[in-house]
């Protein structure tokens, strides 16, 4: 299961980063030296626990996952 990022009313935003890493055989810490983050940062995403994310960092991780940003991070109602 994708990890949540709970937000207002139980809203979550999922986040998909452990799946496209596995799908394209890629390890988060190949990523995080293609796209120029710390380990650390992208951990903290992959997880779920991130608050935000700048677009230039989303925009770096869909070129470099070749996928588009709703294959990484996807919205849903109630903890569904």
């Amino acid at each position: 299961m994708a990890p949540r990022t709970s937000g207002p009313e139980g809203t979550h935003i999922v986040v998909r980063l452990d799946d496209l890493l596995h799908a394209r055989r890629m390890t988060l810490t190949e990523l995080a030296e293609r796209v120029g983050l710390t380990l650390a940062n992208l951990s903290i995403l992959k997880t779920g626990k991130a608050k935000a994310i700048r677009f230039s960092t989303l925009e770096a991780i869909c070129r470099e996952l070749e996928c588009q940003p709703g294959d990484l991070l996807s919205y849903t109602e109630g903890g569904n």
